[in-house]
C-alpha cells in the first residue's frame, strides 16, 4: 500500500482510525481542514459568502412565481408614475415613437403581383376601421399596444369577427384589453392541463385559453358582480404581447427596475423645491422689549401675531410678525444648500438605464453631447429598437393579426388565398448625417450588398413598390410636359451636367426612351 502524508489536523479519533484505515483518516483530515478554512475560495466572486454579501437574499424561484406575487403592485405603481412623473411619461413616449412611429405596415409577398396588390389595398382600407371601439386606425392601435406594453408590461388583443351586414371591408375588428383583465390569481394544476397566472396550457405546453374578466376589475364598483368572475377564452382568439426576458408567461412594466428610483427622485425634487421656497422666504419678526417673543404658557400662549392680531402658524415671503409687546426688529437668515443638481442628474442617468433609453432622449439634455457621441448612442438604441420590432412585436402580435386578416378576407371572398406571406416595413429612422448615409446606401446598392427594395423600405418606411410606382408616374408626367429637371438622373448627371444622349430633347406629349444612368 502506498504511503500517505497524514494531515496535521487529526484528532485522537482520526489517528485511531488511521491505524486500521489510513485512507479514511486522510479523507477526514482533509475535510476538516477545508471546513476550518476562513473563506472558501470560489470560482465566481458573486457566489462568495462573507461580510460583503451579508443580508443579500437572492431567491431561486421561477419567473412566473416572482411575477405572480408582484405584477399587480408593479403595474399599479408604474401607471401612477406615468400619470405623475414626467420622466416616466417621456420614457414611454420615446419607446412608442421609435418602435411604431406612424405604423408598421405589411407588404404581401405571395409571388403573384395581382394578389399582392389586392391584399395591400384591402389592408389599407380595413386599417381605417380595424378598431372595435371605432376610434383608432391600425397605426393608432399599434401605438396603444406598444404604450401599454411598456407602461403595464403587457397587452391583450382579442379577435372580434363581424357580420356581413356590418359593411366592413373585412368582417374583422380588434379589441385591445389591458393586462388587468387577465385573471392573475387563477393558477391551478388540473392534471394534464395547467393554469398559470390566468393562462391555461394543454398537455403538451401550448396555450389553450386565457381566463379573462368580462369587464375591467378596476370598474368593479360600477359594474355587476359578475364582472369579477373570470371565464376562459380560446387562445386562438387572443394575441398576448409582452417582452419575454425569461421564460415567463406574463410581462412586467419596462421601468420595474427603477420604480423606487423614480419615486426617490420625485421626493428629492419636492424637498428641494420646498427648501428653495424656505430659502427665499424673508421674514421680519418684531420682538418684545427684552428681545424675546412671548413664550408658550403665557396669558394667550402665542409666539407671534400678524398686524391684525391673528396668530402666525406658517411663514410666507415678506411676512412681518409681531410679538405681544413690539420692540426691535430681526430678520431670518436662510442658508443655501447645494448638490441637488448632481444628485438629480445621476438619478436620471439611472432611470434612463432602467428604461433602456439614452439619457439625452429621456431628458432632452444635449449639453454634454457632440456629434460623434450622439451618433454612437443613437446607433446602439436603434439596434435595440429593431431587435424588439423584429423579435417581439412582429412575431408575437402583428404576424398573428395579419393571419387573422387574411383568413377573414378569404372567408369573405375578398382574397383568393387563406394564407399570404408578407414582409413588414418598419418606420424609418431620421438620419443624423443624411448625406453620408445616402452615399453609403448608394455604394451598397451598386456593389450588390443591398437591394433597392431594402433601401427604400428602410429609408422611407413605405412599400417599395408604391414608392417606385410614384416615381414612374412622376417621370411619365415630366416627360409628357417636356421638362428636364436637375433632379432627374435620366437627364442630368450627379455633377449637374446633362446626360449624353443621341436623341433630341423630348417634346410636349412625347415620351423619350430611357437612358442609362451614369
Amino acid at each position: 500500500m502506498a504511503a500517505f502524508a497524514i494531515p496535521r489536523r487529526l484528532n485522537w479519533l482520526d489517528r485511531t482510525i488511521a491505524v486500521f484505515a489510513p485512507r479514511a483518516a486522510y479523507r477526514r483530515g482533509v475535510a476538516r481542514a477545508a471546513l476550518d478554512a476562513p473563506v472558501a475560495k470560489r470560482g465566481y466572486e458573486g457566489a462568495a459568502v462573507g461580510r460583503r454579501t451579508d443580508g443579500w437574499i437572492a431567491g431561486r424561484s421561477s419567473a412566473d412565481a416572482e411575477i405572480s406575487r408582484a405584477l399587480v403592485r408593479l403595474r399599479n405603481r408604474a401607471r401612477d408614475l406615468t400619470r405623475n412623473n414626467p420622466h416616466a411619461r417621456k420614457a414611454i413616449a420615446v419607446w412608442t415613437s421609435n418602435i411604431v412611429g406612424t405604423g408598421i405596415m405589411p407588404r404581401a409577398r405571395s409571388g403573384n403581383a395581382a394578389i399582392d396588390r389586392a391584399a395591400n389595398e384591402l389592408w389599407l382600407e380595413w386599417s381605417a376601421v380595424a378598431d372595435a371601439d371605432g376610434q383608432l386606425d391600425m397605426g393608432g392601435l399599434q401605438e396603444l399596444m406598444i404604450r401599454e406594453m411598456v407602461e403595464g408590461g403587457e397587452i391583450l388583443v382579442r379577435r372580434r369577427l363581424r357580420l356581413p351586414q356590418d359593411n366592413l371591408p373585412v368582417p374583422l375588428q380588434l379589441q385591445l384589453m389591458e393586462g388587468d383583465l387577465l385573471d392573475e390569481s387563477r393558477s391551478i394544476n388540473l392534471g394534464p392541463r395547467n393554469i398559470v397566472s390566468g393562462i391555461e396550457f394543454d398537455a403538451i405546453g401550448r396555450r389553450s385559453a386565457y381566463w379573462l374578466f368580462p369587464g375591467h376589475p378596476g370598474n368593479a364598483s360600477l359594474l355587476p358582480t359578475a364582472n369579477i368572475i373570470s371565464a376562459p377564452v380560446p387562445a386562438s382568439e387572443i394575441v398576448h404581447l409582452y417582452r419575454k426576458e425569461r421564460t415567463q408567461v406574463r410581462g412586467t412594466p419596462w421601468g420595474s427596475a427603477v420604480i423606487q428610483r423614480l419615486r426617490d427622485v420625485d421626493d428629492a425634487t419636492d424637498a428641494d423645491i420646498l427648501r428653495m421656497k424656505i430659502q427665499s422666504c424673508i421674514v421680519a419678526i418684531v420682538l418684545g422689549r427684552d428681545g424675546d417673543s412671548i413664550a408658550p404658557g403665557t396669558q394667550n400662549g402665542l409666539f407671534v401675531k400678524d398686524a391684525n392680531g391673528n396668530p402666525i402658524e406658517q411663514f410666507e415671503p415678506g411676512l412681518i410678525a409681531y410679538s405681544e409687546t413690539g420692540g426691535s426688529v430681526e430678520f431670518n437668515t436662510p442658508t443655501a444648500a447645494g448638490g441637488f443638481a448632481e444628485f438629480h442628474k445621476l438619478g436620471l442617468h439611472s432611470i434612463a438605464a432602467g428604461y433602456l433609453v439614452p439619457y439625452e432622449l429621456l431628458t432632452g439634455d444635449l449639453s454634454e453631447v457632440n456629434f460623434s457621441s450622439a451618433r454612437v448612442g443613437l446607433v446602439e438604441f436603434r439596434r435595440l429598437v429593431e431587435a424588439i420590432q423584429w423579435l417581439c412585436i412582429i412575431p408575437m402580435a402583428l404576424g398573428p393579426i395579419w393571419s387573422w386578416f387574411c383568413e377573414a378576407a378569404y372567408l369573405a371572398g375578398k382574397l383568393p388565398m387563406r394564407e399570404i406571406p408578407c414582409d413588414w416595413d418598419t418606420p424609418a429612422f431620421e438620419s443624423v448625417n443624411p448625406i453620408d448615409d445616402m452615399n453609403a446606401d448608394q455604394i451598397g446598392t451598386r456593389s450588390g450588398f443591398d437591394s433597392l427594395f431594402s433601401v427604400v423600405a428602410r429609408r422611407t418606411g413605405r412599400n417599395p413598390r408604391v414608392v417606385l410606382a410614384e416615381i414612374a408616374e412622376a417621370n411619365a408626367l415630366v416627360d409628357e410636359l417636356g421638362l428636364i429637371l436637375d433632379s432627374d438622373p435620366r437627364r442630368t448627371a450627379r455633377a449637374g451636367t446633362e446626360q449624353p444622349t443621341t436623341s433630341p430633347a423630348p417634346q410636349p406629349g412625347q415620351r423619350p426612351p430611357l437612358r442609362s444612368v451614369s
